[in-house]
């Protein structure tokens, strides 16, 4: 039976008044939860009342949006993670702004399609795009994309080193046409994203060639060439090198030079994943540290790391922007530009990517970087590694800790130490104490494994954190160490 056209609904609640002023009140309750962050708990466990609230039945009838408000003000806001927190240090998450969280709320409002057309999403990203190139010291003719992170641009990015590959064609034919395995090479340090780009990519696992890392686990440069000689001996097909600007670990930056000189040697592609670090080249010390980065064929990196941008936005660049287009343009029929009118406009992001729906993440970064300006960025991640550096001094400076690893950037990882202990128990030591800072609300740095020991972890991308933060992280690691050992 057709539906009645004379009752025709929409989603729009018709009281404009009272939801302009239920906005008004989620923005002052936003506003006062930051303005008090640094007084609260880092992180809050979940009660098994909110678990099973958050297992309900799919609503079938309308509901209050005052009513729903309240519930998510009762059991969903104070659970979230908590890496806006000035006290948050784990893995690699930067804190996010107000100023983010007002972009997002636009953009959502405007809910673009960032795929084609003419509309000023499009010429937005393409102008944040520009100012990346400027960064990371790439020419105005190279091209990118914005994507969710670094493990898509990664991967974005090795697809374009595999489909560029001499003249195997493998977007067109695939791999069953290629006489050998396509395989590339990264450090035993890299990030575990690249084994899912092979697999995805339809190398497998064994198309990753981890490469052994030195004492301050940067790739081995002497290894590296050493395995692709091998390689090539064996008919495998060599086509990319992967350099890091700062491992998950340990913040280790990789020779990118010299890997850069070894891709031009055997005709390679050379990635930089940047996830992490990249965007410390903006500063003085780090620019010299990672002089390479430009030499790049493509660069991987995050906004939402050490940008403080909010979750999520990152971003590829590659050089050659007709390689980069060739491995993913196509246009059928329903997509095509024009001349003229709303299908015109810049070159369609669907053209550079996998995605064809897109989100407008552009714009969080444009207003985030004309309210503040790059010196800002420049300073803030100087006060961050600044800042990783006085926490190591702090660690070297109590009998009852160690230091398990220089810090190359803003990563310091160290244990509880005091007394008599088989590496086995201090193990478990850590890992008691790591969990209990965080049950307690003190702080929440992570955890890795270096050499076979647990350490605690604490990497400082946070636009909040101050002195006393990192002050109180280590007396209540002291503290909380000397507890475990007397229970």
């Amino acid at each position: 039976m057709t539906k009645n056209l004379k009752t025709e609904q929409s989603l729009d609640n018709p009281d404009w008044n009272s939801m302009r002023e239920l906005g008004k009140k989620m923005v002052d309750d936003v506003v006062n939860f930051l303005q008090t962050l640094d007084s609260q708990p880092v992180w809050k466990e979940i009660p098994q009342e909110t678990k099973t609230f958050l297992q309900s039945d799919l609503p079938k009838k309308s509901g209050d949006l005052h009513e729903i408000y309240a519930e998510f003000l009762q059991h969903i806001f104070p659970y979230s993670k908590r890496n806006i927190h000035p006290r948050y240090f784990s893995w690699v998450q930067g804190n996010g702004t107000l100023t983010g969280a007002f972009a997002d709320f636009l953009a959502s409002a405007m809910n673009s399609n960032v795929a084609m057309g003419e509309h000023s999403a499009m010429y937005v990203e393409n102008e944040v795009l520009n100012w990346c190139k400027e960064i990371m010291g790439y020419p105005q003719g190279a091209s990118g994309i914005l994507l969710s992170g670094g493990s898509i641009a990664n991967i974005t990015g090795l697809i374009v080193a595999r489909n560029s590959h001499g003249s195997l064609d493998v977007r067109k034919n695939g791999l069953r046409k290629i006489s050998a395995p396509m395989v590339f090479y990264c450090s035993s340090e890299t990030h575990a994203c690249m084994q899912k780009a092979a697999e995805a990519m339809g190398l497998g696992t064994d198309g990753v060639r981890k490469v052994p890392v030195d004492d301050a686990k940067k790739i081995r440069i002497d290894m590296l060439e050493k395995m692709i000689e091998s390689d090539k001996a064996k008919n495998f097909i060599p086509f990319a090198i992967v350099g890091n600007a700062g491992t998950v670990n340990t913040g280790a930056i990789d020779d990118l030079q010299k890997i850069s000189e070894i891709c031009k040697k055997y005709n390679l592609w050379f990635h930089v994943d940047g996830a992490y670090g990249a965007l410390a080249k903006i500063t003085d010390e780090y620019a010299e540290k990672m002089r390479g980065i430009e030499l790049a064929d493509s660069i991987a990196f995050d906004f939402h790391k050490w940008f403080y941008i909010n979750y999520e936005v990152g971003c590829l660049l590659v050089r050659d922007a007709k390689k980069h287009r060739d491995s993913f343009v196509i246009e059928p029929n329903y997509l095509l530009a024009h001349e003229r009118g709303l299908a015109a406009g810049p070159d369609s992001f669907n053209n550079f990517g996998m995605e064809l729906s897109r989100g407008f993440k552009a714009l969080k970064i444009w207003m985030s970087l004309k309210e503040n300006g790059i010196e800002k960025y420049k300073n803030m991640i100087e006060q961050n590694i600044a800042q990783a550096r006085y926490l190591a001094e702090l660690v070297r400076n109590r009998d009852e800790l160690e230091l398990m690893s220089d810090v190359q950037l803003s990563i310091v990882c160290y244990r509880f130490n005091f007394g008599e202990h088989s590496a086995e128990e201090l193990n478990v030591i850590n890992k008691e104490l790591l969990m209990r800072l965080q049950e307690r609300g003190i702080a929440a740095p992570s955890y890795t494994m270096l050499g076979g020991n647990y350490v605690i972890r604490a990497c400082i991308t946070n636009h909040r954190t101050k002195k006393s933060d990192l002050e109180l992280l280590v007396k209540k690691s002291v503290e909380i160490g000397r507890e475990i050992l007397l229970s």
